[in-house]
């Protein structure tokens, strides 16, 4: 026999948890019926949790694209603007721009649409002599109507949502009204849509992938354990938890956003694997024991690893309260409330669960368990005989993956988290391909103040930004063929001069004043100038489109050259807008995760130190976490899987996954060493009980999320399957690499032997 420490007093055996066990078992029915309250009280205050649907809030407060973006707000107004294109063959006759006025008469009393840019109202403007029609036509060419002449798109501008008087859903569901009466097909773009579709997508999903991987879960724990009661215990559990996590949110006047939209996702984790490792410990204590004391040995054994695992799962999330973003801390305080609240659920629900009546009172043995059981033996004499080999398989593959990080690349082409056949990527299409781009933008800079003169020669430098824009060119290569003419960088180029110039510089032999134009023009147009200049603030923006579904170093090269020629100009520019924000999400959301990914790290190894006593223990313990981490991530890199609003998270969310494995495996492995058994037999033992409740797990958990890949929400197909892959990394971590390292800890050696010498 190795050498191994003296068996070592397990936590268990602590009088207290064993008073607390009795107790839980003999209050059963009361703590059952109490949590059945609590749950059915918690029911109408969950179902009011709302979506924060803000894009700001996805930034933090002292982020300078945020900062620039309010900015630009307080100068010239919110800029949400809403499209709505299509295709008249008679546009430009008199019946075409009839039916575009009574079109946009009706959208005109649609709550919080501020104002409507038109090609109609536009076009009236020809009534003023000797102003060239065709000017006018080339002026809002690529805004208001194609080059075909022949589609045209009406502009919305929202009221901010801070302003507004009912929901953007609401808004937005009113102007989809008016558009689907229309007797043309109307296509509907615009930021402010990408985002209310982004949010309805991962409701409506969240609810339907919800019930449907609910049914799949149940299926799979049915196919385990043969045994409707020991199904339903951990669905009560996963959705007792749900309602009073949501329900304590909506009281604490906290509200669910993009980042936490997981939150469902990982209370299930959480609460699916402590139930299986409690059905599996106590299905084999119930070979010599009554239900009873079955249950109390069961409590007793696992309850101190189920209560690590939740505190360990809570002080990980609790990691992101470092986060300088506001939901990113609440998903923290969201997803610590949860694990902690899974301990509460676990403790009321299940001891009457398991106890109260005699229908279908214990699980079966899974089919084909047996050939598990000898799987995991196989594991277990791999690690015996080959530790060594096995060990650098796990170096091999994690610098395989780690070769993968240089190949990550951040997605900010935001139109790309939808499916290609879905309605929002339909009607982008359809006005990138008409109108030349939906992606709307500015640029601002000084100007003369109120108390200085707008003369032609600042106009005139402005003309001169506004060419340079218009110069600018897509590099070689990004077009579809090489071959053909490069396609410009922006489709639109707007600024004040642009409106002057198409009055004439003179009527009836008398000139036109600048002065004079300005008049005129706010005559009909009358929020053209207060749209691009601000004389009070001394500022002025120049309002550009750009094609949203694009590549993002094609973004990024823009918005930074736009910047650049403006700046050269001006001395300073901002490039800002929604377009821009939600090219920076990602790298917003990214900002401070390697911060809060250092301090779960630190964290888990805290805890783990303390459950264990042992700093050694914590340490080897960070290992198995990291391990799926390095995989997910690096296997990203290798299969071009970007980073999105779903994945930028991952490294934080995979932490809180596989903790709870190496909690009980290590438990398991403590509790057969104390029953006097060497190291090389308490992994064997550990193995056969702890291995097994992990296999059961995870192989439960990854069909059931494999239920997201039907999900409209591109983000959410990319979570489901990097969420499995992590519990999948996890799985082979504290299998293999957790059990290799334990083997370590205890003296033996990492030398390979032979099957015969590992025999004698």
């Amino acid at each position: 026999m190795a050498a191994t420490d003296a068996p070592r007093p397990e936590p268990n055996d602590s009088p207290r948890l064993s008073r607390f066990v009795d107790f839980l078992i003999r209050h059963r029915i009361a703590l059952f019926l109490y949590a059945c309250v609590a749950v059915a009280g918690g029911i109408v205050p969950a179902s009011q949790l709302t979506f924060d649907q803000s894009i700001e809030s996805l930034y933090a407060k002292d982020n300078p694209h945020l900062l620039d973006y309010l900015h630009s707000k307080k100068l010239f107004g919110g800029d949400e603007f809403v499209v709505l294109a299509y295709t008249d063959p008679e546009l430009l006759a008199d019946e075409g721009l009839d039916r575009l006025e009574l079109f946009v008469e009706k959208l005109e009393k649609i709550e919080d649409v501020v104002s409507i840019q038109d090609l109609a109202a536009s076009m009236k403007v020809g009534n003023i002599p000797l102003l060239d029609e065709n000017e006018i036509l080339d002026l809002y060419r690529g805004l208001l109507i194609g080059e075909d002449e022949q589609t045209t798109a009406v502009i919305l501008r929202l009221q901010s949502l801070n302003q507004a008087k009912r929901s953007r859903a609401e808004t937005i569901a009113a102007i989809r009204a008016v558009a689907k009466d229309y007797q043309f097909p109307v296509h509907i773009v615009g930021e402010p849509v990408q985002v209310h579709d982004m949010f309805r997508y991962v409701e409506e999903d969240g609810e339907t992938l919800g019930l449907w991987s609910s049914v799949l879960l149940i299926g799979v724990i049915l196919l385990f354990f043969r045994s409707l009661r020991w199904v339903a215990l951990p669905i009560l559990i996963v959705h007792a938890t749900l309602i009073w996590t949501k329900a304590i949110l909506v009281l604490s006047g906290m509200q669910l956003s993009m980042v936490s939209s997981m939150l469902t996702s990982l209370i299930t984790i959480i609460g699916v694997a402590t139930s299986i490792h409690l059905t599996v410990h106590f299905r084999e204590r119930r070979k010599h024991a009554d239900r009873t004391e079955a249950l109390r040995q069961t409590f007793i054994d696992l309850g101190p690893a189920i209560f690590w695992t939740c505190a360990t799962t809570a002080v990980g999330f609790a990691a992101l309260l470092s986060s300088h973003i506001t939901p990113v801390q609440s998903f923290g305080i969201m997803m610590a409330l949860g694990a902690m609240l899974v301990l509460v659920a676990a403790a009321t629900l299940l001891p009457g669960g398991i106890l109260i009546g005699s229908f279908s009172p214990d699980p079966h043995y899974a089919p084909a368990e047996k050939r598990l059981g000898a799987g995991l033996e196989h594991v277990t004499n791999a690690i015996e005989r080959r530790p060594r080999l096995l060990g650098f398989a796990a170096l091999a593959l994690t610098l395989f993956a780690l070769a993968g990080f240089m190949r990550l690349r951040v997605e900010t082409d935001f139109s790309k988290n939808f499916r290609d056949d879905s309605v929002v990527v339909r009607d982008l299409n359809f006005v990138e391909n008409r109108l030349g781009g939906s992606g709307t933008w500015e640029v601002n800079f000084p100007a003369p103040s109120a108390d200085e003169e707008l003369d032609e020669e600042f106009l005139d430098r402005v003309r001169d930004v506004a060419d340079q824009l218009n110069a600018l060119d897509e590099p070689q290569g990004e077009t579809e063929s090489e071959s053909e003419p490069p396609r410009p960088m922006l489709t639109k180029v707007l600024s004040l001069p642009d409106g002057f110039d198409v009055l004439p510089d003179s009527a009836f032999f008398v000139s036109v004043s600048l002065e004079r134009k300005r008049k005129i023009m706010h005559s009909f147009q009358p929020e053209f100038e207060t749209t691009l200049y601000n004389p009070e603030q001394g500022r002025m923006r120049i309002m550009l489109r750009a094609r949203e579904r694009q590549q993002s170093d094609a973004k990024l090269r823009a918005i930074d050259q736009v910047t650049e020629i403006t700046a050269g100009e001006f001395g300073e520019a901002n490039a800002t807008g929604l377009f821009v924000l939600l090219t920076f999400l990602i790298e917003s959301l990214l900002s401070d995760q390697i911060t809060s990914f250092v301090l779960a790290a630190i964290g888990i190894t805290t805890m783990m130190t303390i459950a264990f006593r042992s700093l050694k223990i914590g340490l080897i313990c960070l290992v198995p976490n990291v391990f799926p981490i390095i995989i997910v991530i690096g296997l990203m890199g290798w299969g071009g899987v970007p980073i999105n609003i779903a994945t930028a998270m991952i490294a934080s969310v995979s932490m809180g996954l596989t903790v709870d494995s190496s909690v009980h495996y290590i438990a398991g492995f403590r509790r057969a060493q104390a029953r006097g058994l060497d190291v090389n037999d308490a992994l064997r033992a550990t193995h056969q009980g702890v291995g097994k409740a992990l296999v059961f797990a995870n192989i439960a958990l990854i069909l059931g999320f494999s239920v997201l890949t039907l999900s409209h929400f591109i983000p959410l197909i990319y979570f489901g399957v990097l969420v499995s892959v992590a519990m999948l990394g996890g799985l082979i971590g504290n299998l293999v690499l957790l059990p290799l390292l334990l083997r370590l800890a205890e003296g033996q050696s990492m030398d390979d032997v032979s099957p015969g010498e590992a025999q004698s």
